[in-house]
């Protein structure tokens, strides 16, 4: 299964914050949308940061934290993205050897969804339920046959 598969059921809409945006303005996005990550954007739409609860949580527990600073003070730069083709187990893997849960899906540098570790053990679940059932089947069949 690739992430496209995933996206096509789960969709793909992306919620966005710019990096001068504020650390409040982001809570508030993440709080609207029961999210735990958005991804940040430039002037663009070019991916420049990811800002998470763990950012967040981090942030909160500096000795001064200002939630009218900006997004681009506390977000994650290096930011890892799939592309539509990657395959949801190596998805996976890199999402737990890397650690971290939100994966940002690009064609070219477009922004085009947004992968959570939820949604890939939910596709990893899915698929395994397919192949016990298929598997079950086929014991029924065979033990019909004899």
């Amino acid at each position: 299964m690739k992430i496209a598969e995933v996206l096509a059921s789960k969709g793909s809409n992306v919620i966005t914050i710019q990096p001068q945006q504020t650390i409040r303005e982001a809570v508030k996005l993440m709080e609207k949308h029961n999210i735990g990550g958005l991804v940040v954007v430039d002037a663009a739409g070019k991916i420049v940061g990811m800002l998470t609860e763990r950012d967040l949580i981090r942030y909160a527990a500096t000795e001064q934290p200002s939630f009218s600073a900006s997004v681009s003070s506390i977000m994650t730069k290096n930011v890892i993205v799939g592309v539509l083709q990657d395959e949801i187990d190596a998805v996976a893997h890199t999402m737990t050897e890397k650690r971290f849960r939100h994966l940002p899906v690009v064609e070219g540098e477009k922004l085009v969804g947004i992968l959570t570790i939820g949604d890939v053990v939910k596709a990893q679940r899915d698929r395994y339920q397919g192949e016990v059932h298929t598997l079950q089947i086929q014991v029924i069949a065979a033990d019909e046959q004899e």
